[in-house]
């Protein structure tokens, strides 16, 4: 087996692939080494959406959108962490990273529909900057299409992917109500269970999976090694120079050479449980924190650089992205985690503490709610919260893992995922929530919520809050009563889509030592790599974006310095 290339990444998630593929079509000899049996990373669980303002798809959707704006808008989101330098890459390089990608690769792109998360702030928009990585046929990759990571297990239906849109979804929340609905989903379940007896997947992918889909086929139609199973355990020096890479895994322990350098890409540290002590505040509580990401993203990357004199500073107020979960027992000791991406939109559900109080903007995006609720549950027992519905608002639209009707909701109130009461009270008492103060809650919101108002938090305020709800609930899409018993409850606590403190770097992603100075040979991408959006989530592929444009950046300037000529 060769071990000698120019560059080596370790890890094969958007921002390690991007880079790969970007350094290999600069002229670079080019290997990726990732620890899993399978390639995606992060990345093929996710949304796959990123936000990438100025794009050519989001130019023709906000002609009048301007590089001015978003700077503004990015100063106003990262605060006191605004990097004026690594704004300024972000904002230039963004738009030729997806013009190269979508001009030499298989990496093609989609608008959206999605509004910043806060478009009501200066330099924000109502659409026209996150993308979406445009659906694939993964039969595409060949032999190698069972070494793509499958979808997050939670958020499929029988392990069928839903487009990160209300255009799909709806067709499944209408099921029973609309012919036009009722074929849709029809012909999509149709389709899905005809892939599955010939392939036991899905194929024709969306969201993350098709994002890492399209990079890894990219990638490999380059002719660029992905060595799965293969976990890097230490990086190599000659002298202060980083030269290679120490590897495990079925294939034994082998020492990588690169030429140019090694570049780290092995998805932040979600499930680093000593990082995770000191840097998330409520685990420092002794709170319980669940995460979808890998299992596998346990900050590799950030504990080799630092054994060679790189350094992570635990510094921002939020330093991951927030999500609230709930934890899904499957039976057989089989648990997942599903991250709730949608249901707190919707018209007829709201959240609340175990005092039983509302506590923020359910409509809000989870980041924000996830942040309002880790400040909120400060000096309590737990991070916590139950979302609450009423009958026919589960039945319309589920909640968290429970789907809408007419499928059964039996299992869930067996196993405990679905708490049940025919009054408010009796539904607090069993969920462990102050009853006193649920029903006097409910009392208050549907006094507003008869009218589509809701003046403690204003939820519906925002063209991002109104987005994932219910267009046909007027007067306000994300407001209705709860009102008609019985109710229901689940439980959500503190998860996390990935980490967003990291790796100091340059702008090129250079890792730099305690002084500033740079570790030769020694690169960092994606969540290994502090977030250039500095704690804040400003709008949907915040994490996506930044790292494939980065991942590019790093990329071209190794190549540059190899050849000593710019892309």
């Amino acid at each position: 087996m060769k071990t000698e290339y120019d560059l080596i990444v370790v890890g094969s998630g958007a921002a390690g692939l991007a880079c790969a593929v970007t350094a290999k079509k600069r002229g670079l000899d080019v290997v990726v080494l990732e620890k899993e049996p399978v390639f995606g990373g992060t990345t093929a669980l996710s949304g796959g959406v990123l936000w990438i303002p100025l794009s050519t798809h989001g130019r023709k959707q906000n002609p009048q959108d301007t590089r001015d704006a978003v700077r503004r808008y990015m100063l106003e989101e990262t605060g006191q962490y605004y990097d004026e330098a690594a704004v300024e890459a972000f904002i230039e390089q963004g738009p030729k990273m997806v013009e190269f990608f979508e001009r030499e690769t298989a990496m093609q792109f989609a608008p959206t529909l999605y509004p910043d998360y806060h478009p009501h702030l200066p330099g924000g928009a109502d659409i026209g900057r996150s993308i979406l990585a445009a659906p694939f046929d993964i039969r595409g990759l060949g032999k190698d299409m069972p070494r793509l990571k499958r979808p997050l297990k939670t958020i499929t239906f029988i392990g069928m992917m839903f487009n990160s849109s209300n255009a799909d979804l709806k067709h499944f929340f209408q099921f029973t109500k609309s012919l036009t609905s009722f074929v849709y989903v029809t012909k999509r379940l149709l389709t899905h269970l005809k892939e599955l007896a010939l392939y036991q997947r899905g194929i024709n992918v969306t969201t993350g999976n098709a994002l890492a889909a399209r990079l890894a086929k990219s990638a490999l139609d380059l002719g660029i090694p992905i060595l799965t199973d293969t976990p890097v355990q230490g990086l190599e020096q000659d002298g202060d120079r980083v030269v290679g890479v120490r590897t495990g895994g079925q294939g034994g322990a082998k020492r990588f050479t690169a030429r140019r350098g090694v570049v780290l890409a092995t998805g932040g540290f979600p499930h680093d449980a000593k990082r995770l002590a000191q840097a998330y505040p409520h685990v420092r509580r002794g709170h319980e924190h669940l995460s979808p990401t890998p299992t596998s993203n346990t900050g590799d990357g950030l504990n080799m650089a630092e054994k060679v004199g790189g350094v992570v500073d635990i510094r921002l107020k939020s330093p991951a992205a927030w999500i609230p979960v709930s934890r899904v027992d499957y039976g057989g000791g089989e648990i997942g985690v599903f991250p709730h991406l949608l249901d707190r939109y919707k018209p007829g559900i709201i959240g609340v503490l175990k005092s039983g109080k509302r506590f923020t903007n359910e409509s809000n995006s989870y980041h924000d709610v996830g942040a309002a609720m880790v400040e909120a549950c400060e000096g309590t027992g737990e991070t916590a919260m139950w979302l609450i519905c009423d009958k026919p608002t589960l039945a319309k639209y589920g909640l968290g893992f429970v789907k809408p009707a007419p499928m059964p909701i039996g299992k869930f109130l067996r196993n405990g995922y679905l708490v049940k009461g025919n009054t408010l009270a009796e539904l607090a008492r069993n969920a462990g929530i102050d009853p006193v103060g649920l029903e006097q809650t409910v009392r208050e919101y549907n006094a507003g919520a008869v009218k589509g108002e809701d003046p403690a938090f204003g939820r519906g305020s925002t063209a991002f809050n109104r987005y994932l709800a219910d267009p046909a609930v007027q007067p306000n899409p994300c407001v209705a009563p709860v009102q008609s018993g019985p109710f229901f409850a689940v439980k959500l606590v503190m998860g996390d889509l990935g980490s967003f403190d990291g790796l100091n770097t340059s702008v090129v992603g250079e890792v730099l030592r305690r002084d500033g100075s740079a570790i030769a040979g020694l690169y960092a991408v994606g969540n290994d790599r502090a977030s250039v959006m500095g704690g804040n989530y400003p709008g949907a592929g915040i994490t996506h974006g930044p790292n494939m444009v980065f991942g590019y950046v790093t990329a071209n300037h190794i190549a540059d310095r190899s050849t000593g000529s710019p892309a």
